[in-house]
């Protein structure tokens, strides 16, 4: 028997995971300041298998427009830097012999505008999830209250707290989105 306080708790872990998975993703697109996440999708062909390019280097912003690579074995650099121009970011990697420099190059105007675009896509794409996980809970609480003989007003009460919780999650995604903006536009 699922109560109506699991219902919610539910309803809640997943809106939370939808908001969470939106915030990842934001982590992977350029905005002109280096970051780290930028590499994270990057494979590096170390030792015949393709790894994750923090498993076999050490990645640090030494400033707000520079990754610095350093490889734990001096022999994967010349492949860590052909998996970065492989990624097809928009980076170009030079590399000393010592250490991988990735300089972010300025952002157009008109790029600006297209990843602002791309950040309020993804911002609608999220809420949409929300609100699917909304209407799943809702679902849930109808049925609930059909099999389990829970009250009209206990489910009413149940209905009134996922849209709360949804409310609370939609403008938590559009602070998000706010902020990106923001950053991005930031010259």
């Amino acid at each position: 028997m699922t109560s109506i306080r699991e219902i919610i708790a539910d309803c809640e872990h997943r809106m939370s995971k939808a908001v969470e998975s939106f915030v990842h993703e934001l982590s992977k697109i350029r905005t002109g300041r280096a970051s780290t996440a930028l590499l994270d999708t990057v494979r590096v062909d170390a030792y015949g298998t393709p790894m994750a390019i923090n498993q076999v280097a050490n990645l640090t912003v030494p400033d707000a427009h520079t990754i610095s690579i350093q490889a734990w074995d001096k022999g994967l650099m010349g492949a860590i830097e052909r998996a970065i121009i492989a990624a097809n970011l928009g980076l170009t990697p030079s590399n000393d012999g010592i250490v991988i420099r990735v300089p972010m190059p300025p952002l157009t105007e008109d790029r600006r505008k297209e990843i602002v675009k791309l950040v309020k896509k993804l911002g609608e794409e999220s809420k949409v999830s929300i609100r699917n996980v909304r209407r799943d809970a809702m679902e849930t609480l109808k049925k609930a209250e059909k099999d389990q003989h829970f009250s009209e007003d206990e489910r009413k009460r149940g209905e009134d707290d996922v849209q709360k919780k949804t409310d609370g999650k939609v403008k938590e995604i559009d602070a998000v989105v706010v902020t990106k903006e923001k950053e991005v536009l930031a010259v």
